[in-house]
């Protein structure tokens, strides 16, 4: 009797935004229908694969720090992801790695574990999930729709990284959105570089899924998902206009009433420096109309403060915008030069300790409108999906909350839920990004 060959094992580390994340995920699902072990630890990997993220200093400087541990914990690292993209980074400062690859590259760094890890055919072990391999619970997964940018921000990378829009085929995204749903997933988070694009670069053509024709565009994409079952909640979108033809979806009930619009900021002036669309009083009026819509809709924003040549007149103004739009969640963070943005060669940086001054303004007013909007949420019922359960209770997420990035909902007396449960609760108080909850007897 032949000897039975021990599987070849891989080691995986993936960092970076969901995006990442979402080609980790696909690389993983590729090595284990060829029958790859994904191993946990690096003393048992035979390998490791490090997808690294590269769009501002730290998170260059955190890919490197991760590739220099793989290299001396077990001394074989395949290099993908945005980081592989910046000239020769990498092998400037670990020339021992094996290979390295640029974002979105499944099959270029299959072709690196085939050069330096083959194996042998072995059909009682190539064998995947339909849904593929997950880095996320059971029960909520990414979906990304579409690759790249046709966006020419000043601040950015991304479209040097990964290149323009790429649109996946909607049958595609329809069919695994369908396979995740039959898996048990409750919750699709929606992903892209720029999600309302999606679609352009082919016209909106028109696909099938289920014996039926789809336009490859995001509101029939968002109808179509919204079928499933499941929640639907989407990222990135950026403010087009046929973005309000979306709100009624979430009015409805059919998608989740969660738009994250990264706004940038709110001077005309800037976000023109920025190349950003749109100004400060066209967005209001949009907010409001949205909320008219769908009243329950949960607006969450990104921005940037001390942008080059910001004024403290345009900070305010951001201030009062901010003041006025009363937005849900926000994050913001100083701007920070990345190299190849063309908004390092503007003039009139401003300093990191203002720019860090105007951080804390911003994030003090967010604060308070935050910590009011939720207070008004005590003594309402809401439905939230539970992501983990201990001897204290439960923690969940309501149709506000985004996984990672958004509050928590902790339910004290919800020690006998399980993980993936959707119930419905009533909030018995608030702080600044929480609430507090009871199952409703």
């Amino acid at each position: 009797m032949a000897k039975k060959i021990a599987p070849a094992r891989v080691g995986f580390v993936s960092l970076g935004c969901p995006k990442a994340t979402s080609d980790s995920e696909l690389i993983l699902t590729k090595l284990r229908a060829e029958g790859y072990i994904i191993s946990g630890s690096y003393d048992d990997a035979d390998l490791v694969v490090v997808n690294t993220c590269g769009f501002i200093d730290s998170a260059v400087e955190e890919s490197l720090d991760a590739i220099g541990e793989a290299l001396a914990e077990n001394g074989k690292v395949i290099v993908t992801g945005c980081l592989g993209a910046k000239g020769d980074i990498v092998q400037q400062a670990h020339p021992r790695v094996l290979a390295v690859t640029g974002p979105h590259a499944a099959e270029e760094v299959m072709e690196a574990v085939h050069a330096h890890l083959p194996k042998p055919h072995d059909p009682y072990s190539d064998l995947v999930p339909a849904q593929g391999v997950r880095l996320t619970p059971q029960h909520y997964a990414y979906v990304k729709i579409s690759e790249g940018c046709n966006h020419r921000c000043t601040f950015c990378i991304i479209p040097s990284l990964r290149g323009d829009l790429v649109s996946r085929p909607v049958g595609d995204v329809m069919q695994e959105a369908h396979n995740l749903v039959e898996a048990g997933v409750k919750e699709l988070l929606v992903i892209s570089q720029d999600t309302s694009a999606y679609g352009v670069d082919v016209k909106y053509r028109t696909g099938f899924w289920n014996g039926r024709p789809l336009k490859t565009r995001m509101n029939e994409l968002a109808a179509a998902m919204g079928d499933l079952g499941a929640w639907v909640r989407l990222h990135y979108v950026y403010p087009y206009p046929h973005v309000d033809d979306i709100i009624p979806l979430m009015a409805e009930g059919r998608i989740l009433p969660y738009l994250d619009i990264p706004f940038q900021h709110a001077s005309k002036r800037i976000l023109k420096l920025m190349k950003r669309p749109a100004s400060s009083e066209n967005v209001l009026q949009r907010i409001q109309q949205w909320r008219s819509i769908c009243p329950d809709i949960t607006l969450r924003s990104t921005f940037i403060v001390g942008f080059p040549g910001e004024t403290e007149e345009e900070f305010e103004e951001l201030l009062d915008f901010l003041e006025e739009a009363q937005l849900d969640r926000v994050g913001a963070f100083p701007y920070s030069p990345v190299e190849g943005a063309r908004a390092n060669e503007l003039p009139d940086h401003v300093p990191p300790e203002e720019q860090n001054e105007r951080l804390a303004r911003l994030m003090q007013l967010q604060e308070e409108i935050s910590t009011e909007k939720l207070a008004r949420k005590v003594g309402q019922t809401i439905q939230v999906l539970v992501d983990a359960v201990d001897e204290e209770g439960a923690i969940a997420r309501s149709s506000a909350d985004a996984p990672e990035i958004d509050g928590m909902v902790y339910i004290d007396n919800g020690q006998s839920l399980q993980v993936g449960d959707m119930i419905t609760v009533r909030v018995t108080d608030s702080d600044t990004h929480d609430l507090w909850a009871e199952i409703i007897q």
